[in-house]
C-alpha cells in the first residue's frame, strides 16, 4: 500500500503537506450531523446512484450538476460512513471512494484543478481505509491524468508509475490496461521515450485483448477500445506525431458510444487540434461543425480550453469560409464562458 509519503512525493501538483497529514482527516467524515448505520442495501443504493451520476456526467459535462453529486456524498453518505461498522465498513468505504472519484473527475473536467485534488485526496482515503489498493491506483491514475494535462509530464509520470506499482498483477486484465495506457502517455509527456511509450502501448493493447469481463463490469477502469484509440492519439500528440495522432483520434470517435457526448466531443476537439497542427484548418474547422451540438451542450473546462487555442491558432485562415463559420460557432460557445 501507498503510503501518504509516497503519495505527496509523487503528487507534487499541489497536494499539499496539510492536506495529507495524519493530523488532517477527511472533510466528508468531519460533517456535522447525526451518524446512521448502513447495510447491504445502502451500499447497492450509493453504488446506483453513483452510477447515474457518471451516465449523467458522460452526457452533459463535468461543470454540468456537480453540486448535486456533492450534495448527495456530504449529505446522504457522509452519515453512513460516521455510523457503519462490521461487516458492511470496508464495501461502504469503497462505494463513497468512488462517488468521490467521480466528483474529482467532474471538477477536473471543469478544470476545478484545487477542487479536483481535494475530492481525489478524499477518493484516495476513502479507499485506503476499506483497503482497495485497485481503488486508490485508479485515484492514482487520474492525478497522473491530470498532471499531464496541466503539461507536468514528469510528475504525471511519478503518479501513473505509482499506480501501476499499487496496482500488481492481481488487477483486472481491463483496470490493468487502463493503467498501463496511461503510464505510455506520461512516459511520451515527460522522456519523449518513443521506444518505451510504444513499448507500454503494445503492453496495455494485450491486456485489453485478454480481458473476459464487459467494459461495465469495472466502473472506474472501464477501459474499452475507443478508450485505447485515444489513449494512443494522446501518447502520440506527445510525441510530436501529428498525423498518426488524427488517425487514432478518428478511430476513437469511431467506435465510440454515442450516448458518451463528452468524451466524444473531447476527442473530437483533439482531432481538430491535430488537424490544425497539420496545417489543415478547413478539415479542422468541419470536425468541429460536424460536433456542433455537442459543443454547445456539453459543459467541459478542459474542451473550451482547446476550443480557445484552436481560436487562437487559426486566426490566419478565419478568411476561408468553413474557418469563419466554425469560428463564429466558437465565440458563441466562448463568449459567455468569458462572461461567467
Amino acid at each position: 500500500m501507498l503510503d501518504r509519503r509516497t503519495l505527496l512525493t509523487a503528487g507534487t501538483c499541489s497536494l499539499t503537506a496539510a492536506a495529507l497529514s495524519p493530523a488532517s482527516r477527511s472533510a466528508v467524515l468531519h460533517r456535522t450531523g447525526p451518524a446512521a448505520r448502513a447495510g447491504a442495501g445502502d451500499v447497492a443504493r450509493i453504488r446506483q446512484m453513483t452510477g447515474l451520476f457518471q451516465q449523467m456526467d458522460d452526457r452533459h459535462g463535468g461543470g454540468h450538476a456537480r453540486n448535486v453529486v456533492a450534495a448527495y456524498l456530504t449529505q446522504e453518505v457522509a452519515p453512513l460512513l460516521r455510523g457503519t461498522t462490521g461487516a458492511a465498513r470496508p464495501d461502504l468505504f469503497t462505494a463513497a471512494a468512488e462517488l468521490a472519484y467521480l466528483l474529482g473527475w467532474m471538477a477536473s473536467d471543469d478544470l476545478r484543478t484545487g477542487l479536483s485534488q481535494r475530492y481525489y485526496i478524499q477518493a484516495f482515503r476513502l479507499a485506503e481505509e476499506a483497503d482497495d489498493p485497485v481503488k486508490c491506483a485508479t485515484v492514482l491514475r487520474s492525478l497522473s491524468v491530470q498532471a499531464v494535462e496541466l503539461g507536468r509530464g514528469r510528475q504525471g509520470l511519478e503518479l501513473a508509475e505509482a499506480a501501476g506499482s499499487m496496482l500488481g498483477t492481481r488487477a483486472p486484465l481491463r483496470t490493468r490496461a487502463w493503467v498501463t495506457g496511461m503510464r505510455a502517455e506520461a512516459v511520451a509527456a515527460a522522456d519523449q521515450d518513443h521506444g518505451r511509450a510504444r513499448r507500454l502501448l503494445a503492453e496495455a493493447e494485450s491486456h485489453l485483448e485478454r480481458a473476459d469481463s464487459r467494459p461495465r463490469d469495472e466502473w472506474t477502469g472501464d477501459y474499452q477500445r475507443s478508450s485505447y484509440e485515444h489513449q494512443i492519439g494522446l501518447t502520440l500528440g506527445e510525441l510530436g506525431n501529428w498525423s498518426r495522432a488524427e488517425k487514432h483520434f478518428q478511430a476513437s470517435m469511431d467506435t465510440r458510444d454515442p450516448a458518451e457526448r463528452r468524451s466524444l466531443t473531447l476527442v473530437g476537439v483533439r482531432l481538430a487540434h491535430a488537424q490544425l497542427r497539420q496545417r489543415r484548418p478547413e478539415q479542422a474547422a468541419r470536425t468541429l461543425l460536424d460536433l456542433r451540438e455537442n459543443l454547445v451542450g456539453v459543459s467541459s473546462g478542459r474542451i473550451r480550453n482547446h476550443l480557445k487555442d484552436i481560436h487562437a491558432s487559426w486566426r490566419p485562415y478565419r478568411t476561408e469560409e468553413k474557418v469563419g463559420e466554425a469560428d463564429e460557432l466558437l465565440l458563441d460557445i466562448l463568449q459567455p464562458a468569458k462572461n461567467r
